[in-house]
């Protein structure tokens, strides 16, 4: 077992006429996440050599306003997520809760479904090419997924189920360390917020990065958001088995925490919400193969 390392949520705090300010790593990774898409979106539309006719779909200077659409739809649609897909009889029953956002309480995939909502307007607004914006999106985002879930780990939150392999780790807090073990013994949990980083972070990132600079897939509409879906839905599937199941779900009679299930056998919400990602993500990688296919002289 691992002893959770000596680390503060909060890089830095102040205290001002009595309220107290901080900045902390989550908030940290959210802006650097932001930043990085950024700075990796430019990069790219400068390559010209990296799209259909040399022509990327938009101009390094809408990169700025593209981002004002992509950080409302993370965060309206990460809460509105959280809200409908993991309490909403609690946030109907006390709906002024919904806009404190800063007491926590944001999910992925309705994260994600707000920047696809956001991108879709900007395209439609601007008359922009939809799956090549939507591939420039995609291939931008791996880096604030790597820092969130590191973030995570830091906030000692959404740890894994016990275990008693060699790199459990015994994160602080009563919750983390109940783990119907007799009285007094630790409890390690498995980091899966680390198994998420690498998975949907960094090994998805180097993947796409790849695929963009080295075999020409934005030369394939559609590919490299295909390639996104499958590869996020994927390894959230594989770590909901580690992660510990949100405890609204959580029952006497229903101790794993799945959110669909008979007879004991079923899926975390986690992994419910991520089957249409996956499936969505293979029928874009079909039809970005398809259309490369039928675009070859035969």
């Amino acid at each position: 077992m691992i002893p959770f390392p000596d680390l503060s949520p909060e890089l830095f705090s102040i205290t001002l006429f009595g309220m107290h300010f901080a900045l902390r790593w989550y908030a940290l990774a959210y802006i650097a996440g932001l930043l990085i898409a950024w700075s990796l979106a430019v990069h790219a539309v400068k390559r010209h050599s990296l799209w259909p006719d040399n022509r990327p779909p938009v101009k390094p200077r809408q990169i700025e306003d593209l981002m004002t659409y992509i950080i409302l739809g993370v965060i309206l649609g990460g809460r509105l997520g959280y809200v409908f897909f993991y309490q909403p009889q609690y946030y109907l029953s006390h709906p002024l809760e919904i806009v404190k956002v800063w007491e926590g309480g944001m999910a992925f995939h309705g994260g994600l479904l707000g920047v696809i909502i956001a991108a879709w307007w900007y395209s439609v607004k601007y008359k922009i090419p939809r799956l090549q914006l939507a591939d420039l999106v995609a291939h931008s985002v791996a880096a604030g997924l790597l820092l969130g879930r590191l973030s995570n780990f830091v906030n000692a939150e959404l740890w894994g189920r016990a275990t008693d392999m060699p790199w459990g780790v015994i994160f602080p807090g009563s919750a983390a360390q109940s783990c119907g073990q007799p009285l007094g013994e630790l409890c390690a949990r498995h980091p899966s917020q680390l198994y998420e980083a690498g998975l949907e972070g960094l090994l998805l990132g180097v993947l796409m990065l790849y695929l963009v600079y080295r075999k020409a897939a934005f030369h394939a509409p559609g590919r490299i958001l295909g390639v996104f879906l499958t590869g996020y839905g994927c390894a959230r599937f594989f770590v909901e088995f580690f992660r510990q199941p949100d405890v609204q779900f959580v029952s006497p009679g229903n101790p794993m925490g799945l959110a669909w299930h008979i007879d004991g056998y079923g899926i975390t919400q986690g992994q419910a919400l991520s089957v249409p990602m996956i499936a969505l993500g293979l029928w874009f990688l079909w039809r970005a193969t398809r259309a490369t296919a039928q675009a070859v002289p035969s």
